[in-house]
């Protein structure tokens, strides 16, 4: 599988997570499982991944009332990561990523 990294999940839980308990929350591609999603992260940041928990998140239903009647839908099914780290190891999102040279 080709990277199952969609982004990081950046909201006031994440970032409370990542500043007591050193984790760290991406959204991820529905296919995508623990083994994968570890590689991922420590090939793309070089950090020791210690344990990953994915949960699957429903979406949401919705309606809407118009004149010609009732509209429903539903938004897109998705799923997120939480990537425990090694102690003392970091990411730091918004670093440029490291192109290696080759000679």
């Amino acid at each position: 599988m080709k990277n199952p990294l969609l982004r990081p999940w950046l909201t006031e839980k994440s970032t409370k997570l990542t500043e007591q308990k050193g984790q760290y929350v991406f959204q991820v591609k529905m296919d995508a499982d623990k083994f994968d999603i570890k590689k991922a992260v420590e090939e793309k940041f070089g950090v020791d991944v210690v344990s990953i928990r994915t949960i699957n998140c429903l979406g949401k239903s919705k309606r809407q009332y118009t004149r010609k009647g009732l509209i429903a839908g539903k938004k897109n099914d998705w799923k997120k990561a939480v990537v425990t780290l090694g102690d003392g190891q970091t990411i730091d999102y918004y670093a440029k990523p490291t192109e290696k040279s080759e000679k």
